[in-house]
């Protein structure tokens, strides 16, 4: 069970598999009857009346297998499977064991059906990803609704998303507000409300009222087309053992031919009372435990069985071979902001001269609602205000703040450069707070400050706790200066910390790390952590709605923020490894024992189809099961 003819799989994958298997039904009920009476009413049929019935089973079952055998033969490949699998079955017609050699090939083709039903549930968590694609998209054109193909919209239209139905394109929200599931991409189905001018993008599903978008990608170019891209590319890309197990295949065969041509000619010259016919059955025994299916077809559906839980989970590994990198991972270096923390600024100190510190919130409000800056938002939206306030003459002093008349009083709200600008005087010990700080003057006067910083994520400190309880060094690396990064290292317990870094710099710490001998993992987001996404061992983009640049280099994309899901991905990893190398030991080891078995005469054909068959079906279940694992 290896590589197959799988022509009948597009046309029948969908009639009961009674219909598209009726021909090996047919043999198999052949078999079973011939059997019966043979063992079972001690019936011995006439030669012709077996050799017809048995011949007739034998096509049956086995006409794909002898089609793949010639077909390769007449490239020159004879040493495969197939061929190995027709000789054996051949040979024992050759010597009238009618039977086995149509049992050789029925249980052969009925673990075939095992593993293409195998495969298509591996796969259908995968596959399903497809399935959100919607095939239709309502446009407003010239004040109508028309409903057309999504490839054909074009940027710039507006696209109405009704209560229930999914998005088909990357847009921005029109309506003041909108609740989106957004389960298709990030893997969490908890709802997710955008505001207008937010981005909402293909997959989604609009849980309320009819939702309009403004379309700012094509249909190809959307997030949710590069990530099904990637998902199917990921199939294709083998990890180091399926590569092995490739190779590994092509050197056994031969190997395995060779032996058994040994099994049949050496005795010769050791045995006394040597019968061809006893030894070449031996050899044919050889032969057909000895193909190496259980191998080559449960490794490569344990991998496609990784890829589909982690799918499952809002983890796209970009192929089998980073399942196992990730295995090897000791040190995990992180992006802070958008990683660690939430990227949300938000007030964490207000402090007034007088201890008035709403009357300090409320002109600070006033002027910082002047503001784009994702400080003076956050301050703005910390504290309701003032409505009576009057704010003129607003002015920004780039790279120093804000001034402006406020209830014709002048304030001043920035850097500590803006009020030494103003020649007001504040606090020396202000300068040693690690927090970003916007300081307040309010009519030539100091009157405080407030403290901004960026929000840990929830998990963050309980994820940095898990992975060095796990045995992994904790690397923080940022372009926020040092002393909050080193504030932000010590809350959550990461191992180091280095801030004021520009791109090149986390590449050099990350090359460092490797030169030291480590295997990195790199999680980042944005654009200026592609680079070191590419170099570290493992790639990891965090958000699968975040920099294409980034998404693009990772071997590994987490399709929402939330840092727990790198633990997810390795133990995944780790799941797939332990599974693939199980159905190793257990394909080699009971192999080997009846190929012991089968040389010394002790195995029959009926064992070398048990050993055959019988460890393929155990592998194949085997496989099976990291689908119904939990991470």
């Amino acid at each position: 069970m290896c590589e197959h003819n799988h022509e009948h799989s597009h046309t029948e994958k969908d009639t009961p598999w009674w219909i598209s298997q009726r021909k090996l039904l047919i043999a198999l009920i052949i078999l079973i009857t011939l059997l019966i009476l043979k063992y079972a009413f001690k019936i011995t049929l006439p030669f012709y009346a077996s050799l017809l019935l048995n011949g007739i089973a034998y096509l049956l079952a086995g006409i794909p297998v002898i089609q793949m055998a010639f077909r390769k033969a007449k490239r020159g490949d004879f040493f495969n499977e197939f061929f190995l699998m027709s000789v054996a079955t051949l040979g024992a017609f050759a010597i009238r064991e009618f039977e086995e050699g149509v049992a050789v090939m029925v249980f052969y083709q009925i673990g075939e059906w095992f593993q293409d039903t195998a495969v298509d549930n591996a796969k259908k968590s995968i596959k399903s990803l497809l399935d959100i694609r919607p095939d239709k998209v309502t446009v407003l054109r010239d004040g109508k609704q028309v409903d057309i193909n999504p490839k054909t919209v074009e940027i710039g239209e507006i696209i109405l998303v009704k209560a229930g139905e999914k998005v088909a394109l990357d847009g921005r929200l029109i309506n003041e507000r909108a609740a989106f599931n957004t389960a298709a991409l990030t893997g969490e189905s908890k709802p997710d409300t955008k505001y207008k001018g937010e981005a909402v993008f293909a997959g989604m599903i609009n849980l309320e009222t009819v939702a309009e978008i403004t379309v700012v990608s094509s249909f190809q170019d959307s997030k949710l087309s590069k990530i099904l891209e990637m998902v199917q590319d990921a199939t294709a890309r083998k990890s180091k053992t399926q590569l092995f197990i490739s190779r590994f295949a092509k050197i056994y065969v031969p190997i395995i031919f060779a032996l058994a041509l040994l099994v049949l000619i050496v005795p010769i010259f050791l045995v006394s009372d040597y019968s061809f016919r006893d030894w070449f059955y031996r050899s044919l025994v050889f032969l057909v435990i000895s193909c190496p299916c259980a191998l080559v077809v449960s490794i490569p559906l344990g991998y496609f069985g990784g890829i589909g839980l982690a799918s499952r989970n809002g983890i796209l590994f970009k192929g089998g071979n980073f399942l196992d990198a990730i295995t090897t991972v000791d040190t995990i270096v992180m992006d802070k902001t958008g990683t660690l923390t939430e990227g949300v600024f938000e007030v964490k100190e207000v402090h007034a001269v007088n201890g008035q510190a709403t009357t300090l919130l409320d002109y600070a409000k006033a002027i910082e609602s002047n503001s784009t800056h994702p400080i003076a938002k956050a301050i703005a939206s910390y504290h309701p205000g003032d409505n009576s306030f009057i704010t003129e003459g607003i002015e920004e002093i780039a790279g120093h703040g804000l001034k402006a008349t406020i209830n014709n009083k002048l304030v001043l709200a920035g850097n500590s450069k803006l009020l030494d600008k103003f020649n007001i005087r504040y606090p020396e010990e202000i300068k040693q707070i690690v927090y970003s700080i916007v300081l307040i003057a309010i009519a030539d006067q100091y009157a405080g400050y407030i403290t901004v910083a960026d929000r840990n994520k929830p998990d963050a400190k309980e994820v940095i706790s898990a992975m060095r309880d796990r045995g992994l060094y904790t690397v923080m690396l940022s372009g926020d200066k040092t002393a909050v990064v080193d504030e932000v290292a010590r809350e959550l317990g990461v191992d180091k910390a280095y801030g004021d870094l520009l791109p090149e710099d986390k590449v050099s710490h990350v090359q460092r790390l490797i030169d030291e001998g480590r295997n990195v993992a790199f999680a980042g987001d944005g654009v200026n952590d592609a680079p070191v996404v590419a170099l570290a061992q493992v790639g990891i983009a965090m958000g699968g709605l975040g920099a294409d640049a980034t998404i693009e280099t990772a071997d590994v994309v987490i399709q929402n923020d939330e840092s727990h899901k790198i633990l997810s991905a390795i133990k995944i990893g780790k799941i797939t490894r332990n599974i693939v190398w199980q159905n190793v030991i257990l394909a080699m080891g009971i192999k080997i024992i009846v190929l012991i078995l089968g040389a010394g005469g002790v195995a029959t054909l009926w064992e070398a189809v048990i050993a055959d068959v019988g460890v393929a079906l155990l592998a194949i279940l085997n496989a099976i099961r990291i689908q119904s694992k939990t991470v």
